[in-house]
């Protein structure tokens, strides 16, 4: 049995990075394309994000929000109106120059001259500044506000060190711009769409996050404030996992969003930006995977509950089948979770146990086997993937309920795996967060090179700005680390910032961070 516990050759605690990667392909989750940066997101890992997708479209829709297209490309102008924004993304754009290819002198295909664009399109890494045009063109009046916009695309922004479904030059995700009457409304709704984050986050995908405003220089070109869901990976390294923007006026007066208030006047709209992308697929891997490969919450699985007839190409074959499809039905009639428990009978060639792994690396969350003995005593043979492995054996810890019985406590079963995941992912997170670190010198030992998974540290924070802010930066580059963001829910200050010497006015993260 060990050579088949041990399907994965890498560990997490020797190597997680290359940990990963296996599961990725072990998982059959996604591949690479051919182009750098770019990756082909195969059935199973494109069935959780459409999951993924469906759960938090519909809290979007439910605070009142709409979806819409904007192409891909966007005219090189439109990003120059706003030079802060610009320059966030300048080093990360992917620019259209040409429309046409012709044959080359010496062979292949090249740019025709003649066929160059008057102005380059930038091919869409953000796109605040193409809702910006919308946005002037749709509002006249205050009774056009809120104007409450989402968007389901496709993003490029050219990386140098890229790594699946984490940091890709294309990559999938949901972009939320929306335009308000004043500050007040456009900052209550910025927290509200990072509380729909965390939500998400916890309920749906069994992550847990610590939401919080990310520091000046960690902010989103152009915004006056970002907030953020962090989430603790395995390794200790913490992932952005969403973020959440006000934008203030800077894009109203570049974009000229401006409505008719009440009292006749013209004034410029405030806006927001927010947005989670396909790394949630990545963060979903790092937080929940084991040595044997992933485990999915079964809010998020593209099928919950998998069987798997043990045929053995007989003339008996058929009756199991017969009764597979039976159970299959009977198991799908239940509901979990408020919607049909999604159950698949695996019929494809291949011996039920070789197929077992293969489901257990995927991470379905329970694995169904059904062999002619089992049928004739009307009972089944059930693996949970969060139970994977019977302590006192060795082996594999099958439970054998009868059908009926399976039926009837499957969706407490499926929302218990659920929870177990969530609270597993949460007693490590706090486990590996040090607090009430006073020195620097409390940070450099903590993250020095021994220190294999360091988690995160919680120091007191003066909130510096300006050259002192740069030179903090600085300070943590050299050890590696960022500002994740300051909890929401942190105690209040009482002590010195580690950094400056200053009186404390908040409290921060500090982790190294994907």
């Amino acid at each position: 049995m060990a050579e088949i516990r041990h399907a994965l050759t890498a560990r997490r605690a020797d190597d997680f990075a290359a940990w990963y990667q296996e599961v990725i392909a072990a998982a059959d989750m996604a591949e690479e394309s051919g182009v750098r940066g770019c990756m082909v997101i195969k059935p199973w890992g494109f069935g959780i994000w459409e999951r993924m997708q469906r759960l938090l479209d519909d809290r979007i829709k439910a605070t009142g929000h709409e979806n819409v297209y904007f192409p891909l490309f966007i005219p090189l102008a439109n990003f120059e109106r706003e030079a802060e924004h610009v320059e966030g993304f300048a080093k990360e754009m992917a620019v259209v120059t040409h429309h046409r290819l012709i044959a080359g002198k010496t062979g292949g295909l090249v740019p025709d001259p003649e066929a160059k664009l008057e102005e380059p399109l930038v091919v869409r890494p953000t796109s605040e500044t193409i809702f910006g045009d919308a946005m002037a063109r749709w509002i006249r009046s205050w009774r056009d506000l809120p104007l409450k916009l989402n968007q389901w695309a496709n993003v490029v922004r050219w990386e140098m060190r890229t790594r699946m479904f984490l940091r890709t030059s294309e990559f999938l995700w949901q972009e939320g711009h929306t335009a308000h009457a004043d500050e007040t409304e456009a900052r209550e709704h910025t927290l509200r769409m990072l509380e729909v984050y965390r939500a998400f986050a916890e309920d749906d995908l069994a992550l847990p996050v610590v939401a919080g405003e990310k520091p000046e220089n960690e902010r989103f070109p152009g915004a006056v404030e970002t907030w953020s869901i962090e989430a603790m990976m395995q390794d200790g390294k913490a992932l952005q996992a969403g973020t959440s923007h006000y934008l203030g006026e800077n894009f109203a007066r570049a974009s000229g969003i401006q409505f008719q208030d009440k009292d006749g006047g013209q004034t410029y709209c405030h806006t927001t930006s927010w947005g989670v992308s396909t790394r949630m697929v990545g963060a979903i891997i790092m937080t929940h995977g084991d040595d044997d490969g992933l485990r999915v919450p079964p809010q998020i699985a593209p099928w919950q509950v998998v069987i798997l007839p043990m045929l053995r190409d007989k003339p008996e074959d058929e009756a199991l089948l017969a009764y597979c499809e039976e159970l299959r039905a009977m198991l799908a009639a239940e509901r979990g979770f408020g919607e049909p428990v999604r159950v698949l009978l695996d019929t494809k060639p291949g011996k039920a146990a070789a197929k077992r792994w293969d489901w257990v690396r995927k991470g379905a969350p329970v694995i169904v086997e059904v062999g002619g003995r089992d049928m004739e005593q009307g009972v089944v043979s059930l693996l949970r993937r969060d139970g994977l492995w019977d302590a006192a054996s060795g082996k594999p810890a099958f439970a054998n309920p009868a059908r009926e019985a399976l039926a009837q406590s499957l969706p407490a079963m499926l929302a218990e795996i659920q929870a177990g995941l969530l609270s597993e992912a949460s007693e490590r997170r706090e486990s590996n967060i040090t607090r009430n670190v006073t020195g620097m010198e409390t940070v450099e030992a903590h993250f020095a090179e021994d220190q294999r998974y360091p988690g995160w540290l919680e120091v007191q924070w003066s909130k510096p700005t300006g050259p002192a802010l740069d030179a903090v930066v600085e300070r943590l580059k050299a050890l590696k680390l960022t500002v994740r963001n300051v909890p929401i829910d942190a105690l209040p200050a009482d002590g010195t910032c580690i950094f400056t010497g200053e009186p404390a006015v908040e409290r921060v993260l500090l982790a190294r961070a994907y």
